[in-house]
C-alpha cells in the first residue's frame, strides 16, 4: 500500500513534495473562504444599510441561490476535473472567485448582487473537487483520512481566520463594499503565490504515484490514467448503496453547517443580543471548534481501518442534542452559553461532515472518479443546504425569529442520526465481506 520509492534520497523528495502540496492546497483552499466568508461578515453592514436594497429575504435569497449555484457546479465541475487537471481546476477557480467579488464589491442592486454572488459561488467550487484530485494523486490509502483531515482544516481555519481578517478590518472602520475588494485582493495574490508550487501528481517530478484506495467502486479498474465515457465513469458509483447513504448523510450535515455559517453573525445579534461591530469575530468559534473536530476524527478514523461508522453516529447524536438544546434554550443575554453551544454544535457535526466529501467521497472514487465522487456527494448536499440555510432561514428568521429555524436544524440531525446508523450497519457488512 506504500509508495515509497526504494531510494532514500527519493523518499525525502518525495516527504517534501508532499509537505509542499499539503501547505499549497492547505494555504490556497483557505484562501478561497476569503472570498466566500466575506459576505456572512458583510451582512450586518449590508442590511443595516438602506442604499444596498438588502434586508435579511433579500439575504436569504444571495445565500439560497449563491448555494444553488455552488451545488450545480460542483456536479459540473467535478466531472470536469475527472477530464482535465486538478492543478488548473484549483488555481482557476481562485482566480475567478477573486474578479467577480471584486465586481460584487462595485455593484448597484439586489439583482446584480444575486448574479454576481450566484457566479462567485459557482466558480468556488471547482476548488474542492480539485483539491480532493489532487491528494488521491498524492497519497496512500493507509494516510487518506489524517491528510483529508488536516486539508479539511483549511476551510475551517480558513472560514475563521477570514471572518476574524475582515471583521478586524469591519472594526477598523471599513464599509462592507470595502470588504468585498478587500477579500478580492488577498485571493489574487494566493492564487499566484499556488500557480508557483502547485503540481497535479508525484508524476510531474519524476516520483511514483501511491495505488488507489482498495474499495473504490471501480475495483482493479481504477487505474486513474485515461479518460472514459461519461457512463463508465458515473455508473459505478450511482449504482453503490454506500454512495447515495453517503449522499443523504451530506444533505442534513451541509444543511446544518451552511445555515450555521450564513446566519451565526445575525444570530448573534438579534437573537443573543451583541453589539453588530463583534459578531463578525465571534462567529468564527464555530469554524474554529470545527476545525478541532475535523483534525482529531481524521486522525482516528485512519486506527479504525474504514469503520467511519464508529465515529459518524455517535457524533451526529451528539450535534442533534445540542441542537435541541439550542432551540429550547432562551440564550438573550446569555452569550457565554449562546457562544459555548454554538462551538459545541461545531465539534460534533463537523467531524462527520468533513469525512463526506473527503475521504468517503475518496475511497468510494478512487483515482479514476474521487473528484466525481465528491462533486455529486457534495452538489446533493448544498442543494439541501440551499432550501435550508437560504429558502427558508430568510423566510422564517424574518416572520418568526431563530427559534423555529433552530428546531428545523435539529430535526434535521434527527434524519441525518438515522441514515448514518443505515450506513455503518451497511459499512460493517461490507467490511466483513
Amino acid at each position: 500500500m506504500s509508495n515509497l520509492p526504494p531510494d532514500p534520497a527519493d523518499r525525502a523528495r518525495l516527504r517534501r513534495w508532499q509537505a509542499a502540496t499539503v501547505a499549497a492546497l492547505f494555504v490556497g483552499y483557505a484562501g478561497y473562504y476569503v472570498c466566500r466568508s466575506v459576505l456572512p461578515v458583510a451582512s450586518v453592514g449590508m442590511m443595516n444599510d438602506p442604499g444596498s436594497g438588502i434586508d435579511e429575504a433579500a439575504y436569504g435569497r444571495l445565500v439560497a441561490v449563491g448555494i444553488y449555484l455552488y451545488a450545480l457546479g460542483k456536479l459540473l465541475n467535478g466531472i470536469g476535473a475527472e477530464y482535465l487537471s486538478g492543478r488548473i481546476a484549483f488555481l482557476l477557480g481562485m482566480g475567478l472567485s477573486a474578479g467577480v467579488v471584486a465586481l460584487f464589491g462595485l455593484a448597484a442592486g439586489a439583482g446584480a448582487m444575486l448574479v454576481l454572488w450566484g457566479a462567485n459561488r459557482f466558480v468556488q467550487s471547482a476548488g474542492w473537487v480539485g483539491l480532493v484530485k489532487i491528494t488521491g494523486r498524492w497519497f496512500s490509502p493507509a494516510r487518506l483520512a489524517t491528510v483529508m483531515g488536516v486539508l479539511s482544516l483549511s476551510y475551517l481555519f480558513g472560514d475563521a481566520l477570514a471572518r476574524v481578517y475582515l471583521g478586524a478590518f469591519g472594526r477598523a472602520g471599513a464599509g462592507w463594499r470595502e470588504l468585498f475588494l478587500i477579500a478580492a485582493a488577498t485571493v489574487a495574490a494566493l492564487a499566484l503565490a499556488g500557480y508557483f508550487v502547485l503540481k497535479d501528481s508525484p508524476r510531474d517530478v519524476g516520483l511514483p504515484e501511491p495505488p488507489a484506495p482498495p474499495r473504490n467502486v471501480f475495483g482493479a479498474n481504477d487505474g486513474g490514467d485515461g479518460r472514459v465515457p461519461l457512463r463508465a465513469l458515473l455508473g459505478p458509483l450511482f449504482a453503490s448503496r454506500l454512495f447515495w447513504l453517503v449522499c443523504a448523510m451530506n444533505m442534513g450535515l451541509t444543511a446544518i453547517r451552511e445555515t450555521f455559517n450564513a446566519w451565526t453573525p445575525r444570530y448573534l445579534e438579534k437573537g443573543v443580543g451583541l453589539a453588530a461591530g463583534d459578531v463578525g469575530l465571534l462567529s468564527a468559534l464555530f469554524p474554529l471548534c470545527g476545525a478541532v473536530s475535523a483534525l482529531a476524527a481524521g486522525w482516528y478514523a485512519d486506527r479504525l481501518k474504514g469503520r467511519f461508522g464508529r465515529i459518524i453516529v455517535p457524533l451526529t447524536a451528539l450535534t442533534a442534542l445540542v441542537l435541541w438544546a439550542l432551540a429550547d434554550t432562551d440564550l438573550r443575554g446569555r452569550p457565554v452559553l449562546a457562544l459555548a453551544l454554538l462551538s459545541a454544535a461545531a465539534l460534533f457535526v463537523m467531524g462527520p461532515y468533513t469525512f463526506c466529501a473527503g475521504v468517503l467521497a475518496l475511497n468510494l472514487g478512487g483515482k479514476r472518479g474521487g473528484a466525481a465522487s465528491t462533486g455529486v456527494i457534495d452538489a446533493v448536499g448544498y442543494l439541501c443546504g440551499a432550501v435550508v440555510s437560504g429558502e427558508i432561514a430568510g423566510r422564517v428568521v424574518k416572520r418568526y425569529g431563530f427559534a423555529p429555524l433552530l428546531d428545523v436544524l435539529f430535526w434535521l440531525a434527527v434524519g441525518t442520526l438515522a441514515v448514518a446508523v443505515l450506513y455503518a450497519r451497511h459499512e460493517a457488512r461490507r467490511a466483513a465481506d
